[in-house]
């Protein structure tokens, strides 16, 4: 995901200062690692840099100021260029799974027994997110749905691969 842009969005939106555009930032994108603020600031810096964004004025009180930052017609060009912009699925088919599983054929490794213990991983994963759903608004839900379609997919991908591993096996071994 970029960061950039989807912060680049929220400010669009009208969400305008570094300690809010953090706190949307992580309620709608995110379930596990919040986005440092460092990390916010960085990239709030560097939309400056780049005339994206301006800055709008401060807010002083107890702590330090707080800017407030809004988008500029640059910026609404590019976020409207992104949202656009349809997104390539990953053009690298590798992953780890996948080498692991070549590897461990290459290493006469129980190649079987590795696509298990990543089931069982991949199984967990869904058994959280199923019961995160639970309790979550819809942005959460949609997120949720989206991991476990991913995590279905991959599923079936190790499926496939049990059933042609001694097809593997021998292309490998030739």
């Amino acid at each position: 995901m970029n960061n950039a842009l989807t912060l680049l969005g929220l400010i669009g939106s009208g969400s305008g200062y570094g300690y809010d555009l953090k706190q949307n930032y992580d309620h709608y994108f995110n379930l596990a690692k919040p986005l440092a603020f460092g990390q916010v600031y960085a990239i709030l810096s560097r939309m400056i840099r780049d005339g994206y964004i301006q800055s709008s004025g401060e807010e002083t009180g107890g702590g330090p100021d707080r800017k407030k930052y809004e988008i500029t017609p640059e910026g609404r060009k590019r976020l409207e260029e992104w949202m656009v912009t349809p997104e390539i699925p990953s053009e690298t088919l590798q992953t780890d799974v996948f080498a692991k599983t070549i590897i461990a054929l290459l290493i006469e490794r129980d190649t079987e027994e590795l696509l298990d213990i990543q089931r069982r991983k991949h199984l967990e994963r869904m058994r959280q997110l199923t019961k995160q759903k639970q309790t979550a608004d819809v942005v959460h839900i949609l997120l949720c749905d989206y991991a476990l379609s991913h995590i279905e997919a991959d599923l079936r991908w190790m499926e496939l691969t049990s059933a042609r591993l001694n097809e593997l096996r021998k292309e490998i071994k030739s």
